[in-house]
């Protein structure tokens, strides 16, 4: 199973291209980061980085290689059968948190509890943060849609 079209697209279109460096929680905070959210580095971008020119070929690429380690995670640790909706929500949650992150809602939908699975996924939308010099907990205000829209496949399920 792979990706549909439908599914890619609407990938793409919620992490949005950025054609330069970026700190994915603002300037100075978060992590660096280019293109469709590929991660950089876990902290801010050099002033070099942000200085950086990118391609769109370069983009592509990264994005391609995000997706592919994403798909493959999901087919990897997926062991019964969910339908396209549901795997490309799991596709685009495992781009997003990466595998190790995504291993709760792997374990839940494995178990067949698909509504726990997008009760889960509902709860990742917090994320680590540098606040004056301390790493700090704080709720990204674009994953809480995100996540509702990744875990509506599971939540409104007959399984």
């Amino acid at each position: 199973m792979f990706m549909s079209h439908a599914g890619r697209q609407r990938l793409q279109e919620r992490e949005k291209k950025i054609m330069a460096y970026y700190d994915d929680m603002g300037p100075g905070k978060g992590n660096c980061t280019v293109g469709y959210g590929s991660l950089v580095r876990r902290s801010p971008c050099t002033p070099e980085e942000l200085k950086t020119l990118v391609t769109e070929e370069q983009v592509q690429q990264l994005f391609l290689v995000d997706l592919t380690n994403a798909e493959r995670a999901v087919r990897n640790n997926i062991k019964t059968t969910i339908s396209q909706a549901q795997y490309d929500a799991l596709v685009s949650y495992t781009f997003n948190r990466g595998p190790t992150g995504a291993r709760p809602v792997f374990k839940l939908v494995n178990s067949g509890n698909f509504r726990a699975a997008g009760k889960e996924m509902r709860k990742s939308t917090m994320v680590r943060i540098k606040k004056n010099g301390k790493l700090v907990l704080v709720r990204a205000r674009g994953l809480v849609d995100r996540r509702n829209e990744e875990s509506a496949p599971f939540l409104h399920t007959t399984n």
